[in-house]
């Protein structure tokens, strides 16, 4: 029971540090934070600038046990994963109990409430950023500039080719005169290059004629066998995810427990499947169930596809 108060206090803590590292985290029979990254933006009005941040969701219908915030707890309080699935249970009932009558505040995250229609409201806590890119950017001032039109410069130049006559010529922009140098300038550069190129390719054109390749012992060719392997249809499934990076998260850790898993797709309902292993026939793939069910997950299922 000490656990059990311990767990009540900090599990918005564990949910709140995981939102660190992932975009999605499910809270079984409860629903899923979910948070979306949204760039840098400028608030003309408050003349100021927000730097990139990761913008926290409630998603309600998330409620499958993706094995995320149990392997967490188990492995940051040295317990089983079942226990901490069970510890979660208690206190999911403790926040349904409290939404009858309050708000619960989940650490750093946000608030939630029920209206009149007893469906869950989220309230986002704005001041925290959970993208870890902006670690230490804060909101900074701005300050306005306005921008006016540059004057026309005019500029007299005399044409000395006309004997007893001056004639102006009004020059809109002095840019003009560099940027027409300039141009005049590439065109030239790019001819020279142009014709060094061409003498270039033809002196290597020669050179290649005049070459003669001789093969005297032709390699023997090799006639591959390959045998067509029988498909692996029956999969033990590990969980299904939201977001895609948290599937691949599980397929490494999974690898890094011995396992042969893979993604196989997404299912009906748009999750990203993840397995522990695909297996050729059934017998072979329950005989593997059984034994992860023993030893890891009791969550984990057969899957014929």
């Amino acid at each position: 029971m000490k656990f059990a108060s311990f767990v009540h206090m900090r599990l918005a803590d564990y949910i709140n540090d995981l939102l660190y590292r992932y975009d999605c985290v499910i809270v079984p029979n409860f629903g899923g934070f979910v948070t979306n990254k949204i760039g840098a933006k400028v608030d003309e009005n408050a003349n100021a600038i927000y730097p990139p941040k990761k913008q926290v969701t409630f998603n309600a219908y998330l409620q499958h046990n993706d094995g995320l915030l149990a392997n967490y707890i188990a492995s940051t309080e040295k317990i089983s994963f079942e226990k901490a699935t069970e510890k979660i249970a208690e206190e999911v009932d403790t926040w349904k109990n409290q939404l009858e009558t309050g708000t619960i505040t989940v650490a750093k995250v946000g608030t939630l409430t029920r209206n009149e229609e007893r469906k869950l409201l989220f309230e986002p806590n704005t001041s925290t950023n959970f993208l870890i890119d902006s670690f230490g950017l804060a909101q900074a001032g701005a300050t306005s500039v306005e921008r006016e039109d540059a004057q026309v410069a005019e500029v007299v130049v005399l044409d000395e080719k006309k004997e007893g006559k001056v004639i102006p010529l009004v020059v809109k922009r002095a840019a003009a005169a560099a940027v027409a140098v300039g141009i005049i300038y590439a065109g030239w550069s790019g001819v020279q290059n142009h014709n060094e190129q061409q003498e270039f390719l033809a002196n290597q054109q020669k050179e290649i004629q005049a070459a003669t390749f001789v093969i005297d012992s032709p390699l023997p060719t090799i006639d591959l066998k390959v045998s067509k392997e029988e498909p692996k249809n029956f999969h033990i499934v590990a969980g299904a995810f939201q977001e895609v990076e948290n599937a691949h998260n599980k397929v490494n850790e999974l690898k890094e427990q011995g396992f042969d898993a893979k993604i196989i797709g997404e299912n009906s309902f748009g999750l990203t499947q993840v397995v522990y292993g695909s297996y050729h026939t059934k017998e072979s793939a329950r005989t593997a169930l059984l034994k992860i069910k023993e030893d890891v997950s009791e969550e984990a299922w057969l899957l014929e596809k």
